[in-house]
């Protein structure tokens, strides 16, 4: 378990300063993929800690990393709405968004969300020594693999089900997907299973993007131009991912 911890803490303080490296880019506005990047972090850093929740100390850390996942997700949505409609000639629907975009950067660099990440970043591996030593930590191993196992299972369930919903699907996939990224001696997924469940997120992720535009089009009369390009794409990309999710059914079963 000792060697388990050490690696886990490692890990941790790994993110923590790639953390550190985006919100230092998404200040500057070094480039266009820092607030991506930082959200793929956090999104690691949630995987790492899913095994152990209910342990104060891991739920804490969690809690404060869903904080900054969910302050954060409508700021992406519109960097890729944004990065759409300049695809498509249309910057002029674009700039009162890009306004927007940058408020909202503004607004998360100095909200209280990442500050309490990194504070709770910092005390976490003396936290994780101290839960170690009261024997808080004790059966490690088997909660990773009991909370792989169970996404795995949940997973399999959901791409049985003829009515599946395709954003739960989504969800479950990214959980078994970083699951087995950060703890791969946990979980046998062959090399091949691995590529379909990156494959079946990207799909989803692009029908994911259409939904959502549809939606905002719905509440936003300037996108009407797009809407029917959308409605094709979103169908298309449903017969996509759908082609994918029945591979990765087959693979896992």
């Amino acid at each position: 378990m000792a060697a388990l911890l050490d690696d886990l803490i490692a890990e941790v303080i790994a993110l923590e300063v790639r953390l550190r490296a985006c919100t230092l880019r998404l200040d500057a506005r070094t480039d266009a993929e820092a607030l991506h990047d930082l959200r793929v972090a956090t999104r690691r850093l949630r995987s790492l800690l899913r095994p152990f929740r209910g342990l104060p100390v891991a739920d804490v850390l969690g809690e404060a990393a869903a904080e900054v996942a969910r302050r954060s997700g409508p700021l992406r949505d519109l960097e890729v709405l944004n990065l759409e409609l300049s695809r498509h000639g249309l910057e002029r629907l674009a700039a009162g968004r890009e306004r927007a975009l940058q408020q909202g950067y503004r607004q998360l660099l100095e909200g209280p969300e990442l500050p309490r990440l990194f504070q709770v970043l910092d005390a976490w591996p003396q936290l994780m020594r101290i839960s170690q030593r009261e024997g808080l930590l004790k059966g490690m191993e088997k909660a990773i693999g009991k909370a792989l196992a169970k996404t795995r299972k949940r997973l399999m369930d959901a791409l049985r089900d003829p009515a599946h919903d395709r954003h739960r699907l989504r969800l479950l996939i990214k959980r078994l997907r970083y699951g087995q990224e950060v703890y791969p001696d946990f979980i046998d997924l062959p090399p091949k299973t691995r590529r379909l469940l990156l494959g079946a997120q990207a799909a989803l992720g692009k029908w994911h993007d259409r939904y959502q535009w549809l939606a905002r089009a719905a509440q936003e009369p300037d996108l009407q131009p797009r809407v029917r390009a959308w409605q094709v794409a979103l169908h298309a990309s449903e017969v996509r991912a759908d082609r994918v999710l029945e591979k990765l059914q087959r693979r896992l079963g």
